[in-house]
């Protein structure tokens, strides 16, 4: 399927980030659906000089993300710590009375399908460039 072509302005407002995952469940009622908890570290109005990356009361960016990937994750709990891509810009959407605030980042279907990792470990909140 050919899509249409876009601008590399266009491509740039998507924001891609790594986020670790804190929880991960299955929907009830429904077949398809996974319920995250994504950590994407301290929240934007921190900056690195106002804390210290563990201090206690550090305000996170923790986010509800609800993916359509149940088919494909046997165990929802075995992805909680792995870090994965998300697209973090999206508007909030309502999922089956669930808000969904952002889009889990992976490619293929079926025997194809894989998640988008880095390939060692980031400070959760880095971004895709």
């Amino acid at each position: 399927m050919n899509k249409p072509e876009i601008s590399i302005d266009e491509f740039s407002k998507i924001d891609v980030q790594i986020g670790t995952v804190q929880s991960a469940e299955r929907v009830p009622d429904t077949d398809k659906l996974i319920r995250f908890m994504i950590d994407f570290g301290p929240k934007p109005s921190q900056t690195e000089s106002s804390s210290e990356a563990n201090d206690v009361g550090e305000e996170r960016d923790v986010r509800q993300i609800v993916s359509g990937i149940a088919a494909y994750v046997a165990e929802p709990e075995s992805l909680i710590g792995r870090q994965l891509a998300f697209v973090t810009n999206l508007a909030p959407r309502m999922i089956r009375g669930l808000e969904s605030n952002g889009m889990l980042f992976a490619v293929g279907s079926g025997e194809s399908f894989a998640f988008l990792t880095p390939d060692r470990a980031v400070p959760p909140g880095t971004s895709a460039h």
